[in-house]
This record gives structure tokens, sequence and C-alpha cells, in this order.
């Protein structure tokens, strides 16, 4: 008996009924199973009764924001995604990008362009589940100095009890760093370990998420004692990590 395996399944949300022609019919050639819709409430739908593995998103929809949909889809789910915005919406694509988002592809698109950044994305999240430790994994949580993140949870409690909200992108970029501790990790490892993508106009992904992550972890985030720079070379975790299970 043979099997088969599905390919990739592609949700595209945008409003214009000609853009989602396009999308499906240039995806759909090129092995990937592709729904599209123009709603926030149609996408819910599709979310919940299909398994998708990448979303592209528009922000810019006519009746409702683009970039509540991003923001809620985010909290509520660990699919990939990617921002569709205007020639000059850069403050669109950055907030998107805060929001974790994993590319984003400025309108006028070429459908080639679209395929290689879904096809980038969907390599990377393959390549960074190898690598993050999964759900149902024996490994239930890292400590470190005090600290303790809850790798079921999402959870990073503190040395006093407190819980620290962490964004996705934080989350994973904190992983990639206890999961390789006192080792010395350069941009494009923890780009490839954390699905913290660099991208064209906003190539400091990677330094913004751990600024974050010092204002979160260091008592002084000017003068870090866990998450160093090695110039020239990247960052490294100092502190020694055990692992519970």
């Amino acid at each position: 008996m043979t099997t088969t395996t599905l390919p990739p399944h592609v949700l595209a949300i945008d409003d214009d009924a000609a853009m989602r022609e396009l999308i499906a019919d240039y995806l759909g050639e090129n092995d990937l199973r592709v729904t599209t819709v123009a709603t926030g409430a149609d996408m819910e739908k599709v979310l919940a009764e299909q398994a998708v593995d990448v979303v592209v998103l528009d922000l810019r929809l006519a009746a409702e924001d683009g970039m509540q949909l991003a923001k809620t889809l985010r909290e509520t789910s660990e699919i990939p995604i990617i921002i569709v915005s205007g020639r000059n919406d850069e403050a669109d694509r950055v907030m998107g990008l805060e929001l974790a988002a994993d590319d984003y592809i400025t309108k006028p698109f070429s459908p080639r362009e679209l395929l290689a950044r879904v096809r980038a994305v969907l390599r990377r999240y393959q390549t960074s589940s190898e690598v993050l430790p999964a759900r149902n994994e024996k490994r239930r949580a890292y400590r470190f100095a005090g600290w303790e993140l809850n790798l079921r949870l999402h959870r990073l409690t503190s040395p006093d009890g407190r819980r620290v909200e962490l964004t996705n992108s934080e989350f994973n970029l904190l992983c990639a760093f206890l999961s390789a501790p006192q080792r010395v990790l350069s941009r494009d490892q923890l780009l490839e370990r954390s699905r913290v993508h660099a991208l064209e106009v906003y190539d400091r992904a990677i330094d913004v998420t751990m600024l974050r992550l010092r204002r979160k972890l260091e008592r002084d985030p000017s003068n870090p004692e866990l998450l160093l720079t090695e110039r020239g070379s990247g960052y490294v975790f100092m502190a020694p990590v055990s692992t519970m299970r």
C-alpha cells in the first residue's frame, strides 16, 4: 500500500478577486494547495476546519484591519505569516515584523516572487522544527540562572516568580540559545534556528529581538550578563542551562 503526502497548504487573504485568482492559479500550478478568502471571518473558518502551512495576508483590506487579523493569528497560532503591504508602507512592514510575521512582500509583486517567499518560509519552518523542541517532546522546560522556560506552555518565569510575556520570535530565539548554551551562534544560525527572518529593508531582525530579550532577562540591559555579543561572530548565551523532563 502506497501513501501520498499532501502538498503544503497556503491560505491567502485578499479582498481583490483578481489577486486571489492570480495567487490560486500560480501557486496551484507549482505543487501547492491554495485556499483564498476575502475576509477575516472566512480566514478563521478555514483555519478551524483545515490544516494550513502558511498564511499570506494583505494588510490593506477595504473593510477590515489586516494588522489586527495578523495580531490575532499570531496570538492564537504558530502558523507562519507572510504579510502583503503597499510599496511605500514601510511602517506597516515594520509593525508586522514586530508582531512576528515571518516575511513580507510588497504590491505589485510577481507570482514568482511570492512562490519563492512561500517556499523559503516553508523551508525555514521545516528546519526549525528539527532544531527546536517539539510540543510533545520529553523535554518540558529549560532552567537557567533562576529562570524557567516552560516549552509546552511558552511560559517564562523569572527568579522571583513573575510570569514574563514573550512574543513568538522572542520565545524561539531564546530556545535557540538555550539549546546551545555557552556557544557562539552567528546571525545566520540564529535566523535558521529561531524563525526570525532578516528582511530586505528591516535586516536587523535578530538584533531587535535580542534587544527585547535583554530588556526582559537582564538586570541591566546595557551591561548584559546572560546574552553577550561576540563582535564579528554573533551572540552567546553565557549561563549554564539544565533541562526538565
